[in-house]
Protein backbone atom coordinates (compact mmCIF):
# COMPACT_ATOMS: atom_id res chain seq x y z
CA UNK A 1 0.00 0.00 0.00
CA UNK A 2 1.00 3.48 -0.79
CA UNK A 3 1.19 6.04 2.12
CA UNK A 4 -0.79 9.01 1.99
CA UNK A 5 2.34 11.38 1.80
CA UNK A 6 3.38 9.39 -1.51
CA UNK A 7 -0.08 9.30 -3.31
CA UNK A 8 -0.87 11.76 -6.43
CA UNK A 9 3.23 12.27 -6.91
CA UNK A 10 2.82 9.72 -10.22
CA UNK A 11 5.42 7.10 -8.37
CA UNK A 12 3.29 3.82 -9.02
CA UNK A 13 2.99 4.85 -12.34
CA UNK A 14 6.37 5.50 -12.89
CA UNK A 15 7.44 1.89 -11.66
CA UNK A 16 4.55 0.27 -13.81
CA UNK A 17 6.40 1.86 -16.87
CA UNK A 18 9.49 1.01 -15.63
CA UNK A 19 8.76 -2.51 -15.03
CA UNK A 20 7.06 -2.84 -18.68
CA UNK A 21 10.30 -0.91 -20.28
CA UNK A 22 12.48 -3.89 -18.44
CA UNK A 23 10.04 -6.41 -19.14
CA UNK A 24 10.38 -5.72 -22.65
CA UNK A 25 14.44 -5.46 -22.63
CA UNK A 26 14.24 -8.59 -21.29
CA UNK A 27 11.96 -10.14 -23.97
CA UNK A 28 9.25 -10.39 -22.81
CA UNK A 29 5.47 -10.21 -24.83
CA UNK A 30 3.04 -9.58 -21.80
CA UNK A 31 2.48 -8.67 -18.00
CA UNK A 32 -0.01 -9.67 -15.83
CA UNK A 33 -1.23 -8.89 -12.35
CA UNK A 34 -2.60 -12.59 -10.95
CA UNK A 35 -4.13 -10.72 -7.85
CA UNK A 36 -5.71 -7.18 -7.48
CA UNK A 37 -8.27 -6.31 -5.03
CA UNK A 38 -11.56 -5.20 -6.60
CA UNK A 39 -11.85 -2.68 -3.64
CA UNK A 40 -9.01 -1.52 -4.38
CA UNK A 41 -9.89 1.42 -6.43
CA UNK A 42 -6.73 3.55 -7.29
CA UNK A 43 -4.57 0.04 -8.23
CA UNK A 44 -7.85 -0.77 -10.34
CA UNK A 45 -7.91 2.62 -12.16
CA UNK A 46 -4.22 2.79 -12.41
CA UNK A 47 -3.83 -0.35 -14.29
CA UNK A 48 -6.62 0.14 -16.59
CA UNK A 49 -5.26 3.66 -17.41
CA UNK A 50 -1.80 1.93 -18.47
CA UNK A 51 -3.84 -0.64 -20.47
CA UNK A 52 -4.30 -3.14 -18.28
CA UNK A 53 -7.66 -5.30 -19.12
CA UNK A 54 -9.61 -7.72 -16.68
CA UNK A 55 -9.04 -10.91 -18.23
CA UNK A 56 -10.27 -12.98 -15.01
CA UNK A 57 -12.23 -12.00 -11.96
CA UNK A 58 -11.37 -14.52 -8.16
CA UNK A 59 -14.97 -14.23 -6.58
CA UNK A 60 -14.67 -13.41 -2.76
CA UNK A 61 -11.28 -13.88 -3.15
CA UNK A 62 -10.04 -11.46 -0.53
CA UNK A 63 -11.31 -10.35 3.13
CA UNK A 64 -11.20 -6.49 3.11
CA UNK A 65 -11.10 -4.99 7.03
CA UNK A 66 -14.01 -3.26 6.50
CA UNK A 67 -15.81 -4.41 2.92
CA UNK A 68 -15.49 -7.76 3.76
CA UNK A 69 -14.88 -10.32 0.90
CA UNK A 70 -14.30 -9.00 -2.24
CA UNK A 71 -13.46 -10.21 -5.74
CA UNK A 72 -9.86 -10.19 -6.85
CA UNK A 73 -8.89 -9.35 -10.76
CA UNK A 74 -6.58 -10.64 -12.91
CA UNK A 75 -5.19 -7.71 -15.13
CA UNK A 76 -3.45 -8.84 -18.23
CA UNK A 77 -1.59 -6.31 -20.85
CA UNK A 78 0.37 -7.28 -24.01
CA UNK A 79 3.82 -5.14 -24.43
Amino acid sequence: MVSADARGQGLATTMCEHSQERALALGYKAMQFNFVASSNEGAVRLWGRLGFETVGRLPNAFKHPEQGFVDAFVMFKWL
